[in-house]
């Protein structure tokens, strides 16, 4: 006896929520197409739920001296017309006078200017 049918009808109705008339209407390939996408969705949750728990346990396990470890670090938001100028002004200048600003800064800065090839 082949449960097939059942047994997709039944993941379908249960882990998707979808009635009996949809699930007759989708084709083999679309139901191929959300299972694979139904399982990446289990994957993640289940990795960020993973991440959570691991990070909660080093947060509740740290030395007191130990910083706090954000879940969720915060990015900077890059300003891209600020960086788009600062090429344009950079390339120019680097025309216009060539790269020993470069050097200049390493100078400044007390570090040695780097070779190339490594």
């Amino acid at each position: 006896m082949d449960f097939s049918y059942e047994r997709d009808l039944a993941f379908f109705v249960v882990q998707i929520g979808i009635s009996r008339s949809e699930f007759d209407l989708l084709t083999e390939k679309e139901k191929l197409f959300i299972r694979k996408e139904h399982e990446n969705k289990f994957i993640s949750d289940t990795t960020w739920l993973r991440n959570a728990v691991h990070n909660a346990e080093l947060n509740a396990n740290r030395k007191k001296s130990k910083k706090f470890i954000d879940l969720f670090p915060k990015k900077q938001k890059a300003d891209k017309e600020y960086n788009k100028n600062s090429i344009k002004n950079i390339l120019a200048m680097e025309e216009e006078k060539g790269k020993g600003w470069v050097a200049l800064i390493y100078k400044a800065n007390g570090m040695p200017t780097p070779k190339k090839g490594g």
